[in-house]
């Protein structure tokens, strides 16, 4: 029941990051959900490996290059979801650090 409630959540944190960045478009609810969905299976199976791969990057850039993958996954999911658009890597960045902030500020609302 709580992953279902999470998963919603997420939806609705997308949702928000599209009002907060016009850059950024998700075409309803439902489109939401699986967009949230697939960012979830993105952050599970591609993250780590690719985590592992660009670690010497990232320490050569003191981990701001972190906040570059985590852009470039986001835009990642909006390129495989038709409805969800985002314009840009500055807006893919931006949108995935609002998202990540938005969502778990709304996991935390939820007790164990």
């Amino acid at each position: 029941m709580r992953l279902m409630l999470l998963w919603i959540l997420n939806a609705v944190a997308l949702l928000a990051v599209t009002y907060l960045l016009p850059t950024i478009r998700v075409s309803g609810f439902g489109t939401a959900l699986v967009a949230a969905l697939a960012l979830g299976f993105i952050n599970t199976l591609v993250r780590p490996v690719l985590t592992l791969l660009t670690l010497p990057l990232t320490v050569l850039t003191l981990g701001i290059f972190y906040l570059v993958l985590n852009g470039l996954l986001f835009w990642l999911a909006s390129a495989l979801i038709p409805g969800f658009e985002v314009r840009g890597l500055a807006s893919a960045i931006v949108g995935a650090i609002l998202y990540g902030v938005i969502a778990w500020a709304l996991s935390a609302l939820i007790p164990y």
